[in-house]
């Protein structure tokens, strides 16, 4: 007889606006006021995060501040205090800890769970996920949003659906009419560029992906179509995976068309560093840089990666990468332009990480 499998038990949690929550709770005073946690605008500063009163102006995290400011005159800026967030985030993940070994960290504010085989609350996935966010709020006055699924995809988008201060479950039997009609830019790993090119094909929802052959989503949009395609029918065999460190922090954007100019390529590059330095605050604020790099892809497939070892994020070096880079073009047209922090082996007492611009 065929050994049985257990179903997959997964819960993603996701804190509320973490950093602006942090401080709202430790400045009362800012409780009901737009605030945002960034860089100043005069040191081409992007937010971090914001609360839930800044984003009904329109300010959204990885914006740079002058924008936001302009957006919400009354902005209040806050200076980031990470060894607070580290602090807080410690003791979320104890609470954690207290129901399962199977962690997933992605940042100080998120976390897949595996509870398959947690016994507690009568192994209810949904009992565990609700005693986990009141153990939040009770111990450390925050609240969360929480996901439940047979799988890490689907956790992750259910946890944004009752945002801030929700749960959402989809059961194993729920996940077909779930994902049935999603729209594609609920996936990870669909921007706004790759969205744009999807939509210009016509597919626009998971019901329009699953119309294509899984070669033909990855001639479109590259080996992340596979991913894309498994998506569409709500398909992630991903385990959690707590022992996984990460070793580079990145983005990339594949351009809707070909450009050719060096000026161009500056350009994009421009737009994409506000998003890298806000996904490296979010991973890990205080972890030593080992190097930077760029890549390029080029109009015929072929791609290219120049990178420096660096212990500082420096706009000029990227400068200099990019046009190493694109002198290796020779008159091909971009189609991909990328940037990348690489990340060393973390080490007692490193040093914060330092910003030159």
């Amino acid at each position: 007889m065929a050994k049985s499998t257990l179903q997959r038990k997964i819960i993603h949690i996701d804190m509320d606006c973490f950093y602006a929550a942090v401080e709202m709770r430790d400045n009362p005073q800012w409780r009901d006021k737009p605030i945002a946690v960034g860089g100043q605008s005069d040191r081409r500063g992007v937010i971090a995060t914001c609360n839930y009163s800044a984003r009904r102006f329109g300010v959204r995290s990885a914006m740079a501040t002058a924008t936001a400011l302009r957006q919400c005159p009354n902005l209040i800026l806050v200076k980031p205090r990470f060894d607070a967030y580290k602090s807080v985030s410690r003791h979320i993940q104890s609470i954690f800890q207290r129901y399962t070994n199977l962690i997933e960290p992605l940042s100080l504010d998120e976390a897949y769970l595996d509870v398959t085989h947690c016994q507690a609350h009568h192994g209810s996935a949904t009992l565990i996920a609700e005693a986990i966010r009141t153990e939040i709020v009770n111990e450390t006055g925050l609240t969360a949003s929480a996901g439940v699924a047979p799988n890490k995809f689907i956790a992750k988008i259910a946890s944004d659906e009752n945002k801030p201060n929700g749960i959402c479950i989809v059961p194993p039997d729920g996940v077909e009419a779930f994902v049935a009609a999603l729209p594609l830019r609920k996936i990870p790993g669909v921007g706004p560029v790759t969205e744009q090119r999807l939509a210009d094909m016509g597919l626009r929802t998971t019901a329009d992906c699953r119309e294509k052959s899984v070669d033909e989503i990855v001639q479109l949009v590259g080996r992340f179509g596979e991913a894309l395609w498994q998506r569409s029918f709500g398909i992630d065999n991903r385990p959690v995976d707590g022992t996984h460190v990460r070793r580079s922090v990145g983005v990339e954007t594949t351009l809707s068309k070909d450009i050719s100019t060096f000026q161009q390529c500056q350009e994009v590059a421009a737009n994409l560093l506000p998003e890298l330095l806000q996904r490296l605050d979010k991973h890990d604020p205080k972890r030593q840089i080992h190097k930077q790099g760029v890549k390029l892809k080029f109009d015929d497939f072929q791609q290219t990666t120049v990178e420096q070892t660096t212990s500082q994020v420096r706009q000029s070096l990227y400068l200099d990468l990019l046009k190493k880079a694109y002198a290796r073009a020779e008159g091909r047209g971009i189609r991909l332009v990328g940037l990348n922090i690489g990340l060393p082996e973390v080490k007692e007492g490193a040093k914060q990480l330092q910003f030159e611009w």
